[in-house]
């Protein structure tokens, strides 16, 4: 066919992309450790480098636990973005040499989306990725990206788990470290890991009591002498059985020996989920990233798409965040042609956690003997175990006529996967993302259909990757074609035609009406 004859469809999307608002040959996103390293290695070898960081957070998405499980848990010091971004600064210090080396520093951002093509994304003139503050958001076009998105806390529901002061250890750490607006003095930890041991530490440097580290094994599972020379309490083979409190937060813990018998309750105003940590890998997913699970049981970026590259705790935990960092840059630098020395690149620990399944199926195992399934594991849309178990509709839906299978049921059909569960029961469907509820779910479904927790799929992430308001997305610039074009949905202006006009002279005169909106 001669191009003379091809025909452009006026609707379609074709290459009426916006363009960019702004271009770097290199963006980082996290300003953490591993983020920090890679953009300060490539600024020195004089690549063009932007810095994202989300820290300081809104206040809005603190109190929906985003990223990290905050809990109801900080003084009303984080309405102050003005003092917020002091704190980040002075817990940063490594952000000065980003900003004397001319790095494109941006505090207060996020990023919501990144896109480097594909079958969907052909309309894009280039590999962007989406940012946006409390107010709008933008496109930036990048050559390379490096995601260093950090981990997020592991979070188990119990009952009470909703009453203000139940925290993540990295939501703690965050309040105390960062945020310096920690609402609390007196905290329980459970677990007794290398995570729980150096929360505890954290936390009775910064002069707060730390009462005891809870366990449901029966023996820590880390050096805990230093802790007990301080006072502090380790009670192993309970599970948190409650958080005990009123509406202005939780007044204690009560636990359940997992063998059964006498509960017992300690008095704190702070419950700190401290079991265990979860790579964030949303933006790497939406990025392209084919996501797989480590030896170490953590879901990680495997294959990378062209020009994205993810280092730090994102890639998986245990390794040496600033070495990983430089690595990531190094590696961007060469693709690129800048001039690097091979001997610049220092290599990644290659030390992994063991296996860490069996103890997080331990713990679950250990909640719902002691707690039952009638616990809200899925807050956001009011899900129970049981719910999970008996794969059970929304409670807002009219109960089903008739009997719905239960998760072992369902597996005998073939592979279950939390993307089929969000569907016929909405758990993981709500604002929080999943960052509440994702593990939790995947091991009940592990524990319901006897199976591996390995073997059960992970959920896909979706853009936007933090729960932004649609006025801030809306806000997105679009170019006189794309407004031209959809002055319809999808451009359909049978849509909204009804049915018995179509066929008629009154679809004629709709479709002239339709064509002022």
């Amino acid at each position: 066919m001669e191009d003379e004859d091809v025909v452009s469809d006026f609707h379609a999307i074709g290459e009426k992309h916006t363009k960019a608002d702004e271009h770097a040959e290199i963006v980082v996103i996290g300003a953490g450790a591993a983020g920090l390293a890679a953009a300060i290695t490539a600024a020195k070898a004089g690549a063009q480098v932007m810095l994202v960081d989300e820290n300081p957070l809104g206040a809005g998405l603190i109190g929906m636990d985003v990223p990290l499980l905050f809990g109801n848990r900080w003084t009303a010091a984080v309405q102050n973005q003005g003092r917020m971004l002091e704190q980040v600064l002075t817990a940063n210090p490594g952000l000065e040499e980003a900003f004397e080396l001319g790095i494109d520093v941006k505090l207060g951002t996020y990023a919501w989306g990144a896109f480097t093509g594909g079958p969907n994304l052909r309309s894009l003139p280039e590999p962007v990725v989406g940012l946006a503050d409390e107010t709008r958001s933008w496109i930036v076009g990048f050559r390379r990206l490096i995601i260093a998105t950090g981990a997020r806390d592991l979070v188990y529901a119990f009952k009470g788990f909703e009453t203000p002061g139940v925290v993540g250890a990295l939501g703690l750490t965050a309040l105390i470290q960062t945020y310096a607006s920690f609402n609390g003095q007196r905290i329980v930890i459970l677990g007794t890991g290398d995570l729980a041991v150096a929360t505890a530490t954290m936390a009775l440097d910064a002069g707060y009591d730390v009462a005891a580290l809870v366990e449901v094994r029966d023996t820590p599972q880390a050096d805990v002498s230093a802790l007990i020379a301080r006072g502090v309490e380790i009670v192993t083979g309970h599970a948190i059985l409650e958080a005990l409190g009123n509406a202005e937060g939780v007044t204690a813990a009560l636990l359940a020996p997992v063998a059964g018998g006498e509960t017992r309750s300690i008095a704190c105003d702070t419950i700190c989920l401290a079991v265990g940590a979860v790579p964030v890998i949303d933006l790497a997913d939406v990025a392209g990233a084919k996501i797989a699970r480590n030896e170490a049981g953590a879901f990680v970026p495997g294959k990378l798409p062209a020009g994205v590259f993810v280092t730090g705790d994102a890639a998986g935990l245990g390794t040496d965040a600033a070495a990983a960092g430089v690595a990531a840059a190094t590696a961007a630098l060469a693709s690129l042609g800048h001039d690097v020395q091979a001997s610049a690149v220092p290599s990644e620990a290659t030390a992994l956690p063991a296996d860490t399944d069996a103890y997080r199926m331990d713990w679950m195992r250990a909640l719902m003997t002691t707690g039952g399934q009638d616990v809200i594991a899925c807050s956001c849309e009011e899900v129970s175990r049981r719910d999970l178990l008996d794969v059970q509709p929304p409670r807002y839906l009219a109960a089903p006529t008739d009997k719905h299978n239960s998760l072992k049921q369902l597996a005998e059909d073939g592979p279950v996967s939390q993307d089929q569960i969000k569907r016929l029961t909405r758990a993981c469907m709500g604002p929080c993302q999943a960052r509440r509820c994702r593990e939790q779910v995947a091991m009940i479904m592990a524990i319901g259909t006897d199976r591996p927790l390995g073997s059960i799929a992970l959920a896909g992430y979706r853009a936007p990757v933090r729960p932004l308001p649609l006025g801030v997305l809306a806000a997105a610039s679009e170019t006189p074609g794309m407004v031209e074009g959809w002055n319809v949905w999808f451009g359909i202006r049978t849509q909204w035609i009804p049915y018995d006009d179509i066929g008629t002279e009154r679809e004629a005169e709709r479709a002239g009406r339709m064509a002022h909106f």
